[in-house]
């Protein structure tokens, strides 16, 4: 029996609270891993928006970005950048079918519980139109639990992410392993996967 999406309620208030602080220790423009993403036109369905800056980014770029995020507090913040709402959306309350050419989702599914992460990865390939691309990334560890901040990461070793992108209706498109911090400024592994969902 699979287990639903759902946020965690001490990272989801954690966000709630620090929103501003979150946005402020990061002075990047946006991802690094955005550019290169998807042709200018697409619109692509940016889970855990954050502040709005890939957002911003994309809509630059030429994209349409339906921008969500979790926490209220979040998605104030990139209303602010952004010019208009972004939706207040978990994970497990996507039910959209075929509906976009991209979802972006970038430092965001790490928080989900990996309990509901198959549930969350089901809900994005079914969102996904055929041939459309997936982007995530993930802190990889031993496993789930949290930070010296409170908020709950899943920390999959990598041979269990992968085990669950597996048997879904795409194939990896490129995946990048690397090191980076966050805002605990601890170094860790991470890595970013990009994914096609297969059919025209």
């Amino acid at each position: 029996m699979s287990v639903r999406a759902e946020i965690d309620p001490a990272t989801q208030a954690f966000y709630q609270s620090r929103a501003r602080e979150w946005s402020e220790a990061f002075p990047y423009d946006y991802s690094r891993f955005l550019d290169d993403f998807l042709a200018p036109g697409a619109l692509v369905l940016e889970l855990g928006c954050g502040d709005g800056r890939d957002g911003a980014r994309m809509e630059a770029l030429g994209f349409r970005v339906d921008a969500t995020d979790g926490t209220p507090a979040m998605a104030a913040l990139a209303q602010e950048k952004l010019g208009r709402p972004a939706r207040v959306m978990q994970f497990g309350e996507l039910e959209a079918v075929s509906e976009y050419d991209a979802v972006y989702a970038h430092a965001s599914l790490h928080h989900q519980p990996f309990a509901g992460l198959a549930d969350a990865l089901a809900r994005i390939e079914r969102a996904l139109k055929p041939g459309g691309l997936f982007f995530a990334n993930y802190k990889l560890g031993d496993g789930e639990h949290r930070d010296a901040l409170g908020r709950l990461y899943n920390f999959p070793p990598r041979a269990d992410l992968m085990a669950l992108y597996e048997p879904r209706d795409w194939d990896i498109v490129e995946a990048v392993d690397y090191e980076d911090s966050g805002m605990d400024k601890v170094m860790r592994p991470w890595i970013a996967l990009t994914v096609q969902r297969n059919g025209q």
